[in-house]
C-alpha cells in the first residue's frame, strides 16, 4: 500500500515547481544584466542628444 498524499499540497507543490520552471525560462529569455541596460540607456540618450542638435529653433518650426 502506498503512502497517503494530501492532494491539495501535491497540487500546490506541482504548481510552484511549474511556476519556478517558467520563471527560469523567462529569466534566460528576457533577462539582461545591469550593464546591458545602462549601455542601452546611454545609447538612447546619445541618439536623442544628436537629434536635438539638428532641431531647427523658431516659431514656425512646430
Amino acid at each position: 500500500m502506498g503512502d497517503v498524499v494530501n492532494l491539495k499540497r501535491f497540487k500546490k507543490r506541482t504548481k510552484r515547481e511549474q511556476s519556478a520552471k517558467q520563471a527560469e525560462a523567462n529569466r534566460t529569455r528576457f533577462g539582461r544584466t545591469k550593464s546591458e541596460r545602462a549601455l542601452d540607456e546611454q545609447r538612447a540618450n546619445r541618439a536623442n542628444d544628436l537629434l536635438d542638435q539638428h532641431r531647427i529653433d523658431g516659431e514656425d518650426a512646430s
